[in-house]
């Protein structure tokens, strides 16, 4: 008999029902932005050697930052736990000039592995702050980006955590106000907390361009579409990575009779499967492919060895190396090219 995971074991018998099949979204997983960043830190060990330090989770995977650490990554709160003039690559959600100073006071070896997506939104906030805006920073408090974000003009900038907070924000000049973003929430929230800003201050502008970054985007579509015929959706990803949590809440919204979030295959849970015919499976965008195909080697032995590949968007967005490791040591220009990799 197949087998599904049990909360007592990794895999139990049960007996097999109806025909069975995964609905698998496309684009999911590694964005370019993510595999930039996880590379950097590669090659950083490559090139300096082990111990390299990393401020923060270098993405918000649990899996990522295991394998990293047993290859030599060392990560820290704040760049005063980095023994002076070692190398720190700072995670691909950026980081507040306060600590790029701190860095440098400390004689640090920075390598800047900021999303290019994520650099953008903090030029935004200092171009606005330089015009004397406020800055309605659309986000979660506490989250590393928003913090970086935030930091590049702390006296301009207001962060709003939800629609519910829109009702409530308080400005000094309605007639100068906009609105930028975290880069990977969801999009129909998003919209929604600018609706009802608008609504308050009518005069609100919007960012140069979409701050919410493609990725988190495209997995979100493909989600939808995949969550509109899914009895239930499993999401790989971590709890403290924002754009996979999104995507269970936007499974829900969008018809998915069920939705959970896993680090690994492992913890998928028997009762999760019961009575299910269709099983959605996507990713977030800092989760290496190895664990999405683990998950669905486990769902074929369950009895859902079919799988039908839901695509919504094609991605070949290329972000190049931190101009730190763009060339190796013996001057030799290394600049290559990075997309989203299967990893």
């Amino acid at each position: 008999m197949p087998r599904v995971a049990g909360a007592g074991g990794r895999l139990k018998d049960i007996p097999v029902g109806s025909p069975k099949r995964v609905l698998l979204a496309s684009p999911r997983g590694y964005c370019a932005g993510v595999d930039r960043a996880v590379v950097a830190v590669e090659k950083a060990l490559e090139r300096y050697g082990a111990p390299v330090y990393v401020r923060k989770q270098i993405v918000h995977n649990k899996h990522v930052v295991a394998t990293l650490e047993q290859q030599g990554a060392v990560f820290v709160d704040e760049v005063d736990q980095v023994p002076e003039g070692a190398h720190v690559v700072f995670s691909a959600h950026g980081v507040a000039p306060a600590v790029v100073k701190a860095a440098s006071d400390r004689g640090l070896r920075a390598i800047d592995a900021t999303c290019p997506l994520v650099t953008k939104v903090h030029r935004e906030a200092v171009r606005f702050a330089r015009d004397d805006f406020e800055i309605l920073l659309i986000g979660h408090t506490g989250h590393e980006e928003v913090e970086g974000t935030a930091g590049e003009a702390p006296e301009n900038v207001t962060v709003v955590n939800s629609p519910a907070e829109a009702d409530t924000v308080v400005v000094r000049d309605p007639e100068k106000v906009v609105w930028l973003s975290q880069t990977t929430l969801s999009v129909d929230e998003t919209m929604e907390t600018v609706r009802r800003l608008r609504e308050r201050f009518p005069k609100l502008q919007d960012p140069p361009s979409d701050d919410i970054c493609y990725a988190t985007q495209n997995r979100q579509v493909a989600i939808k579409k995949v969550a509109q015929e899914a009895d239930v959706v499993i999401v790989v990803g971590s709890a403290n990575s924002s754009n996979s949590v999104r995507l269970v809440e936007v499974a829900l919204e969008h018809g998915a009779k069920a939705a959970y979030r896993v680090d690994y295959a492992s913890e998928v849970r028997q009762e999760w499967l019961e009575g299910a015919a269709t099983v959605g499976v996507t990713s977030g965008a800092s989760v290496p492919e190895v664990l999405v195909q683990e998950l669905l080697e486990d769902l074929a032995e369950a009895g859902y060895a079919e799988v039908q590949t839901v695509q919504t968007a094609e991605e070949d967005l290329m972000f190049s190396l931190p101009r730190e490791l763009r060339t190796d040591p013996s001057g030799n220009r290394d600049a290559r090219a990075l997309g989203g990799r299967a990893r």
